[in-house]
């Protein structure tokens, strides 16, 4: 059994990844929730409150069974919890370095007492990396309604039909440096089919910023039927 813990706050593709890296390095993976207090005293108020990061943490598949409000270091007492009530053999991070705000190492009791194993960090995705991504879609739609309110006024004052580009300003800053390959999508995928008999249910959607809501209506969704095929809009369709 092995434990990994997170803030899981605006849960994403790195943090699924994440999980499911760990699950790999044992046969069942509890994962710590860090409590909304304990984020706030570390990195400042989560955007997601902890019930409903715990939802969307609950329903990764590669996750056995969550521990909600654990602490954003690793402490003596919590440790000896974990070997001793959850029957832990090792605890998971990401080689992405986790400091306090004091400097030091919040794995540093796991990894001197040789119960430490490290994952990959996925790159090109991160929660900073979204809300920045958020904070640029809000000034080009601001960039983009100036320069069609420009365009319109040189339309009407010079009597030309100008074209106007609806693109936006800068476009290309919206997209992600982060590029799934076919095996990572293996990775994730079930590799399995509906039946011949399988009543096959169908739902859409944009899903962007998935949340605790789109896990609901996934699962209400799949008790309708014995297949769940999710259909997910393109980026120039939610545009």
């Amino acid at each position: 059994r092995v434990y990994m813990d997170g803030c899981f706050d605006m849960m994403h593709y790195g943090h699924c990844n994440a999980l499911r890296q760990a699950r790999a390095l044992g046969d069942q993976l509890v994962v710590g929730v860090v409590s909304d207090d304990e984020i706030t005293a570390n990195k400042g108020p989560p955007v997601t409150p902890l019930n409903e990061r715990m939802v969307m943490v609950g329903a990764v598949k590669w996750v056995d069974d969550v521990i909600p409000d654990a602490p954003y270091a690793i402490t003596e007492d919590f440790m000896n919890k974990l070997f001793t009530e959850y029957n832990i053999d090792y605890i998971i991070h990401g080689d992405d370095p986790c400091l306090l705000p004091d400097g030091t190492d919040a794995y540093a009791l796991a990894k001197n007492a040789g119960r430490y194993k490290q994952i990959k960090r996925t790159e090109g995705v991160s929660t900073t990396d979204i809300v920045g991504r958020m904070l640029l879609c809000v000034r080009e739609r601001s960039v983009s309604d100036r320069h069609n309110h420009s365009s319109l006024q040189r339309q009407f004052s010079s009597g030309h039909g100008q074209k106007i580009d609806d693109s936006g300003s800068g476009s290309g800053t919206r997209i992600s440096h982060f590029l799934p390959t076919s095996r990572r999508i293996v990775q994730f995928s079930n590799s399995r089919g509906p039946g011949p008999d399988s009543r096959i249910v169908y739902i859409d959607g944009a899903f962007d910023l998935f949340h605790a809501g789109h896990v609901e209506i996934l699962r209400l969704a799949r008790g309708l039927g014995d297949f769940l095929l999710v259909g997910i809009h393109t980026d120039q369709t939610i545009r």
